[in-house]
């Protein structure tokens, strides 16, 4: 069964971009345009892997992060932080327990490499529900 990504991304065309890329990789990707989303599904199922864009409105993705590490609990969620801020936003992912940072514009052959390493010991998700937020 292939893994599933949760894709947290407010800019749309990014957001296809990454999808786009992702799921033909293999993986089955499943979308939140804030923060307020992804800790909603994060609540309800939780994927294999996040890519977490770090600037985001009403909730950034250092608290929804943190959030999701709770929701989480002992659970391995590796948490990628991908953003344009650079080392404004690094260290400060990494002290809300974010496994990687990928700096924007994103090399895509990286972060295929550090997706591969991060799930590399995870099974894929048993849920089969399809996409729970797709935003417009």
């Amino acid at each position: 069964m292939s893994k599933t990504i949760l894709l947290v991304e407010d800019y749309d065309d990014s957001r296809e971009m990454l999808k786009f890329y992702l799921e033909n990789l293999g993986y089955r990707v499943v979308e939140a345009a804030n923060g307020y989303d992804a800790i909603e599904y994060v609540k309800q199922v939780l994927p294999d892997l996040i890519l977490m864009d770090m600037s985001m409105p009403e909730i950034d993705g250092l608290n929804a992060t943190r959030h999701i590490k709770e929701i989480a609990g002992k659970n391995d969620l590796p948490i990628i932080c991908v953003t344009a801020h650079g080392d404004y936003y690094s260290v400060k992912a990494i002290e809300a327990a974010c496994r990687e940072v990928v700096i924007k514009p994103v090399d895509l052959e990286n972060l295929r490499e550090i997706i591969e390493r991060c799930t590399k010991d995870k099974k894929g998700v048993r849920d089969s529900a399809s996409s729970f937020f797709t935003a417009d």
